[in-house]
């Protein structure tokens, strides 16, 4: 059975079985991690032996407990994300991800960071629309470019956007300039929400570095902000 599709039918079964985890393709086919009862991830695997036409090739080792609390498919995007920077009276970053139709946006002051040792703060702001995405030059308050885009996929132990209702959400990016995993965590409540925008300690982290500085440019005009305006 192609991947893809075996993904899908697996996260279908573990879904009916009430099984946890995920499940991704891999260079060897499905990858997948499942935490339940011993009967249902039996149940599970005798499904995925099946699945590959019953010759039992099924590669199986015991790893700890994640603690999720969905089954859910990795490596799939949950849609676009941008970075917008804006000049004006009150510069600021501006993080907006595609949460069920439109751009969940948060004010990021000092712009993100690919150093998990930093903390940056991060407001609500109103939902965009997605065609708003790529607009760049003069806007209600100065200037605006787009520092950085590209695709995101949903992380965690809880599905979106209940995660983001909650308060703690997880997610990798796909940019030009951002990659790897991030976290926004809620650290005020109320109609100015303030939560911390939080680099991932993984393999695109880079400790000590400063990624507004080193690549201030648009990745649509390949202008600065100073430059556009």
């Amino acid at each position: 059975m192609e991947a893809r599709r075996l993904c899908e039918e697996t996260l279908q079964r573990a879904r009916g079985l009430g099984v946890m985890g995920w499940a991704r393709t891999g260079e060897d086919g499905v990858l997948l991690h499942a935490e339940g009862s011993e009967e249902s991830v039996e149940e599970l695997l005798k499904f995925l032996r099946e699945a590959g036409g019953g010759t039992g090739e099924l590669a199986v080792e015991q790893v700890r407990v994640e603690g999720h609390e969905q089954f859910a498919i990795r490596g799939v995007s949950a849609g676009t994300f941008v970075v917008r920077q804006n000049g004006g009276p009150r510069p600021h970053f501006e993080l907006r991800l595609e949460v069920e139709g439109a751009m969940r946006s948060w004010t990021v002051p000092k712009g993100p960071t690919l150093d998990p040792a930093v903390r940056r703060l991060a407001v609500d702001a109103p939902s965009r629309e997605i065609e708003e995405n790529d607009l760049e030059g003069e806007v209600e308050d100065g200037f605006a470019i787009v520092w950085d885009r590209g695709s995101y996929e949903q992380g965690g132990r809880i599905p979106w956007p209940e995660a983001l209702d909650r308060g703690h959400a997880v997610f990798v990016l796909h940019g030009e300039k951002l990659r790897g995993g991030f976290a926004l965590q809620r650290t005020r409540g109320g109609e100015r929400a303030q939560w911390l925008l939080v680099k991932r300690r993984d393999d695109d982290a880079r400790p000590g570095s400063d990624v507004v500085a080193e690549m201030p440019k648009s990745v649509i005009s390949q202008r600065t902000l100073e430059e556009l305006a």
